[in-house]
Parts: C-alpha cells; structure tokens; sequence
C-alpha cells in the first residue's frame, strides 16, 4: 500500500494510551486492512465498518479523553488526546475535542484516514489551496455517526466548528503520529501555508510544539 513518508524518529515500542482490548482489537484490524489494501483509497474502504462501529459505542471512550483542555498547546480548549500510536509513527488513534463556539483554523494532516463525530455537532469545510488562495470544496454540517476519509494531497485540507452547545468529540484514526509531525495551517485570505506541530494533551513529541491555533485562526 502507498504510504507517505514518516520523519519522526521511531519509538521504543506501540504506545497503547487507552490500553483496553477495543482499542486493540481496532489497531489490529486497521494494521490487517491497510496491510492487504493496494492504495489509502481502498484501506479507508476497508476500515469504514469497524469505525461506524466505533463511532456507534457509547462506552470504549472515558470521559477524560471527551474534555477540553485548557492547559493544551492548542489554545482556545481545543484537545487533542492520544489514544495509542504505532512504533513506527505509521498509525495514531487519538480524539479531537472543540468546545462549544470554538473552530480549529484551516490545516492538513498529511496522512490518509478516517475522522469521524462522536459527540457534539460541527460544521466542516474542506478547501483545496490554489496560488495565493484557498478554494471552498465544500461545507456541510455533522451530527454523531457521521465520518469521512482524508487522502492527500488533495483531499487533506479542512477546518471544523463545534455548533452544539455541549463540547464536540471527533475520533481520527490517521496513518502517521499527526500530533508530532509537521504540519500546516492556511492563511484564508491569501492561502499561505505555516508550518505548526498540533501537539497531544498526554503525549510528548520531540521539540516544541509550532504555534497556538486559537491564534493562527484569528
């Protein structure tokens, strides 16, 4: 399968944050999906019914990973909570939590995978950037279940809204450790790219983390 290159340096080992047997159940099957799948197209295909399924599950997600956080490098109570990476920086699960009223800024990921809504409601708009500015793919409103796949380069590009009152949970399952890789977030005007590392609330990554997206998004 197509993979895009993984320039963190590896870890000793998987680091199973959430360590229950979903979680490995689910590293399991993606690994053995993705292993037998000839492009990302077709291992997004693949996984879909164990992630409906997940997204579906009350119960395998403690509360602690449905919080905000304050104290995060994100700024505005955006937290983005590590639930388990592979070895080899191929593979991350981990939630994504907006509190009410809040929005991440326009950015990528640079890896392939599923992201879907857990809890809460948003807004989603997907962009593809253009010399000196950003096109509006699409927007559209998500309610719990709801999911859809990034595969870059063209399809990588987005920005999220929570429009409930309550906190929205989102669940991403990406094929690189995307709180530590080097990213990017786009200006809306102009469509100029920055480089930024996300970071994780309970995980480290190597060196610091880029910038705060509560103020990149102003």
């Amino acid at each position: 399968m197509c993979e895009l290159e993984h320039p963190l340096p590896p870890l000793e080992k998987d680091e199973y944050v959430l360590d229950t047997d979903r979680v490995r159940q689910v590293v399991g099957e993606v690994r053995a999906h993705a292993a037998e799948a000839a492009s990302p197209r077709e291992a997004c295909r693949l996984i879909e019914p164990l992630f409906r399924r997940l997204l579906a599950d009350p119960d395998w997600l403690p509360k602690r990973y449905q919080e905000p956080a304050r104290e995060s490098g994100m700024g505005g109570g955006i937290g983005q909570w590590l639930l388990f990476r592979a070895a080899d920086r191929s593979l991350a699960l981990f939630s994504l939590v907006v509190p009410a009223g809040a929005m991440t800024p326009v950015h990528d990921h640079l890896a392939w995978g599923l992201v879907g809504l857990y809890r809460g409601n948003q807004d989603e708009e997907f962009y593809r950037p253009e010399p000196g500015r950003l096109e509006l793919v699409r927007r559209r409103p998500l309610s719990p279940g709801d999911f859809y796949a990034l595969l870059p380069p063209r399809d990588d590009v987005h920005r999220v809204r929570t429009t409930s009152a309550v906190t929205s949970v989102s669940i991403h399952l990406l094929a690189n450790d995307t709180g530590c890789v080097l990213r990017h977030t786009y200006d809306q005007a102009s469509g100029e790219a920055r480089r930024f590392r996300s970071g994780y609330v309970n995980a480290a990554c190597e060196g610091p983390v880029g910038v705060d997206l509560a103020r990149a998004s102003s």
